[in-house]
This record gives C-alpha cells, structure tokens and sequence, in this order.
C-alpha cells in the first residue's frame, strides 16, 4: 500500500529552533504565518548549550570598530569585511532588545556584567546564570515564541529534503517522528537554521543533533556551500573516559585557567605570547603536540588558583559537570583535549541570507555569511544567529510578500500557548528514539577524526576520500531519520574532505603540514563547491 505525504501550507518556514531560527520566525510572524520544524525537543539545539557568552560592543571602555578589528583578526584573512561591520554593529540593537524581551543576563550590581575571552581586546562578553547564556536565550525566545498565535512550532518533526521546482525552494519535506508519517509542506521562503554538523567527527563538544542536516538537504537541492574546511575544534573539553566530550568554556581560560601537560609543565608560552588566550586554532595545535610529545591523551586546565565559591558561582554548570565525574575544579586539575566545536562554512549567503537558490535562506551556523572568515572568534555565534536571523526574516518578507495569510493545519500540534510545548503530548517522543544508528555512523566519525581533523596533509585527505566513496550507506524502502542523518554526515564528510585538500595551504582553523604556511597570492578567496562540480575558489 503507497502512503502518499499530507500536504500543507503556510507562508514562511523555518528548520530550526536554536537563536538563529527563533528569532527568524518573530520576524516573519509580523508579515504571516510560520511553521517553525525542530527534529528533536524545541530546546535542544547548539543554542541552549552555548556557555561562554555572546559578544557585543555595549561596554563603557569598548567600541564597535574594536571588535570589528578583532573579529577580522580571529578571521586570519578571510572574513568579508562588510558581513562582519553589520554583525558588529547591529548587535547592540539586537542584544538590547532581547533584554527587553525578558533575557536576564549576568550583572554587576545594575550594570551588566562582561567578560573577557581569547582574541578580544576588550571585556565584551555577556553572560547569563554564569555559564548558561545559550539556554537562557533560547528560553527567553521560546518564551516570546509561544505568545504568537499564527507562529507553529512543531516539535520531532525531522526534515528530509527540499522542494524545488523551476529551480526555486518552494517547500519542504519531513517525517514526524511521533507516528512516522509523511508530510509536504509548502510556502512563500524556506529558512535553514539546522545549526553545524559536530557530530561527523568522533570527539565533538556539540549536542546529537548536529548532523548538518539543513547544509546536505541544500547542498542535495543544488545550493552553493563555501569554506567547508574550516572547523573549528576547541581546545578544552573535558577527557574522562565514559564521559561525553562536555565543553570547558574559553572563559576558564579568561578568568585565570592555565593549561599544563601531563608533567604538570605550564606549555603555552612555547606556541605564542597571547599563551592561554590565543586565538582557538593556536590552543587547539598546541595542545595536540603537548600530547604527542608527552604521549598522552590528554593535558590539564588547572583553575585551582581560584577559591570554590568564585567557581561555583561563575561557571556553575561546569562546576556541577566536573563534579559529577568525581572533579572538584578547585582542588583538582580537569584533563581536557580539543574536540570539533563550530564550522565556519556552510550553505554561502548573501547579507540578508539569500542562497544561490530562490526562495531558500540560511542563518546560524548552517549558512556561511563570511563573518567568521577561517576562524571564529569566540563568542560570536550567538550574536551572528541574532542579527542574521532577524536580517533573514526580513528578507523573506520583503521577497515573498504575504497578501493573505494562510493558517497552518497540522493535526496534533494546536496553537501554542504560552509555557506549553507544542505537542499534541508535551511528553510524546518518537516511538524509535531507541533505534541504533547504522554502521555506517562510527566508521565515518572515526575516519573524519582520524584523516580531517586538527592536523591535516594531502595524502590523508585524499584516503579520507577513497574510503570515504567505498563506505556503504544504508539501504531501507522507508529511512527514518537515522539513516537520513548518516547520508548527510557522508555527504558532509566528502565535501570537508575535497575542500580541505583544494586549500594547499594552512590558515585559521585549516592546518596542513605539507602546506604549513598561508597563501594570500593563490588562497586569499573562499572556496566553493556545488552538486556534480568540483571544488573552485572565488573571492
């Protein structure tokens, strides 16, 4: 018996439901209806697991054009400069609305309270509930979200691939995971917002469900992605064994962390004069040559200068984390290794997060608008997901004009209320969460690690390759959502891969040994790559 999908029909959707996605879809709920699609529970994104902070010019002894030129710099000739003047100025908009909106972050007495991390000349990072900013933001949304009657947010709802006709995005398609069945929806302007693809590689700080799902669907659709090898690895997540790669913010390090070997031996001062606050990609490299050394699979953050009560209140989910494996931070030294964190490519943007393709846009870490350049500075993901998702719902809006707005009719998620998850059963979870992923997954997550990690050259990248094409990918007459995610990784894996071997040099986040040093003759431009074409370059 065929199961045709059910077809429905609103005026703009968003995938995603981290800060870029959010706040997308507040903005278009001014024009028309949404249809907001998360694959898993609304809150579980990259978002909510930020820690460190979001960035933003807003303190007396800082300027706009300071973190302009910081960004830039983290950006190691890369960053298109005009993306980055909009991230930076716009943010103080964006931020202080958010505050209006009801997001508490960290103060000092009635000021708020900033930071300072890696690469920023100036204290410039807010935080909230000390190490939570990204949950507490992506509440506050929610929050905002759910007061908007024609904003749908549809909860395990995992989508498959584009609709294109004529060459345009028209729709969607996507499984609900809570009864399997099929569904085709279709509207005026489609917005990716699926967040990075972490988890191709073994060791990765971010959350299950960052398989790149919104980068392959449009990379299948026939997009243009750019700068699909630089990843971002953060130095410090924490390596005990059995425990998951949970990320020891770059704010530890801001506030007095030092990092040792094995031996106990403080190391940074031999890799660069910044030491602990050098930019990610130095921290990272040197790292992984202090366990090469040293034999290791791990080396130390030591915050035991500081007393428990100063760590309990400023990093108090990490405090908790380490605990619970036995680490007491201010006595204890926390082994740590790098382990893959952000992607800086993705689906290439315009400033408004148009795509080669009509009717299709991305924001967030799925969309590579240029901010980041060859590698970004901490702390401004968060505010490139606020200011580009609000400039993609504004774009969307103006190229697909809503005349009459069209309601949403999809059985078992009613109107939201405020406070309520969207499900029919706020408690609902998909009937196979318990499903074991192919094969497959393991074996392209190794390989990745292994062949297009930290520390690359020609002859790995070309076997990741090789190997890469001879792994077989699941075959089912009905995929669920599993083997759908293990196509994308697979497809991801190889582009990463061609990418990375095109760039005969290193820069940023992309280190080659066979190539150790920057080209800006032959490099200075971005790489690009679509369906059926080989890799190319373009400024």
């Amino acid at each position: 018996m065929t199961h045709f999908p059910k077809s429905h029909r609103a005026d703009y959707i968003v995938v995603g439901s981290g800060v870029a996605g959010l706040r997308a879809a507040i903005e278009l709920s001014d024009a028309g209806s949404v249809l907001v699609l998360a694959k898993s529970d609304l809150s579980d994104s990259a978002t909510s697991w930020a820690q460190g902070g979001i960035a933003v010019a807003l303190s007396d002894e800082d300027e706009i054009s300071l973190h302009e030129q910081d960004t830039i710099k983290a950006g190691d000739g890369l960053c298109r400069t005009e993306a980055v003047a909009l991230l930076v100025e716009e943010g103080p908009k964006y931020i202080t609305q958010l505050i209006e909106w009801g997001t508490e972050f960290d103060r000092a007495g009635t000021k708020l309270a900033f930071t300072r991390e890696a690469a920023h000349s100036r204290s410039r990072i807010l935080h909230a509930h000390g190490d939570s900013t990204g949950r507490e933001i992506s509440r506050a949304l929610l929050a905002r979200a759910h007061t908007i009657a024609h904003l749908h947010l549809r909860a395990h709802a995992f989508t498959t691939s584009l609709i294109v006709e004529s060459g345009t995005v028209v729709g969607v398609r996507f499984i609900d995971e809570l009864d399997g069945s099929q569904h085709d929806v279709r509207a005026g302007g489609v917005l990716l917002a699926t967040g990075g693809l972490g988890r191709i590689y073994r060791e990765t700080t971010n959350p299950d469900v960052a398989t790149g799902d919104g980068m392959a669907i449009a990379y299948d659709a026939g997009a243009v992605l750019s700068d699909m090898e630089f990843m971002q690895f953060h130095p410090t997540a924490l390596a005990v064994k059995g425990a998951p790669r949970f990320l020891l913010s770059e704010a530890l390090r801001g506030e007095g962390g030092i990092l040792r070997n094995v031996n106990l031996e403080r190391f940074m001062k031999r890799y660069n004069e910044a030491q602990e606050l050098a930019p990610r990609d130095i921290v990272a490299r040197a790292i992984v040559s202090e366990m090469h050394r040293t034999g290791a699979g791990y080396v130390y953050l030591d915050m035991t200068k500081k007393p428990e009560e100063f760590l309990e209140k400023r990093f108090p989910r990490i405090y908790e984390t380490c605990s619970s494996y036995g680490l007491d931070l201010a006595i204890d030294m926390a082994p740590v290794c790098p382990a893959a964190h952000y992607m800086m490519g993705g689906v290439k943007t315009d400033l408004w997060g148009r795509t080669s393709l009509p009717g299709l846009y991305a924001a967030g870490e799925t969309a590579d608008t240029g901010v980041h350049g060859a590698n970004r500075l901490a702390s401004n993901s968060l505010l490139e997901g606020l200011v580009f998702g609000a400039r993609c719902g504004q774009a969307m809006m103006k190229d697909a004009p809503v005349t009459k707005r069209h309601s949403v009719g999809l059985p078992g998620s009613p109107a939201p209320k405020p406070g309520n998850a969207p499900n029919a059963n706020p408690s609902a979870k998909p009937a196979d969460g318990a499903k074991k992923y192919p094969a497959a997954f393991d074996k392209i997550r190794d390989l990745v690690w292994r062949q297009i990690g930290i520390m690359r050259d020609g002859k790995d990248l070309a076997g990741a390759i090789t190997q890469l094409q001879a792994i077989e990918l699941p075959q089912c007459e009905k995929p669920g959502r599993l083997e759908y995610e293990v196509r994308n990784l697979h497809s991801l894996a190889l582009l990463m891969a061609r990418s990375a071997l095109a760039r005969e040099e290193s820069r940023g986040s992309h280190y080659r040994s066979d190539f150790p040093y920057r080209d800006d003759e032959k490099f200075g431009v971005h790489s690009i790559v679509q369906r059926n074409r080989e890799v190319g370059f373009e400024a």
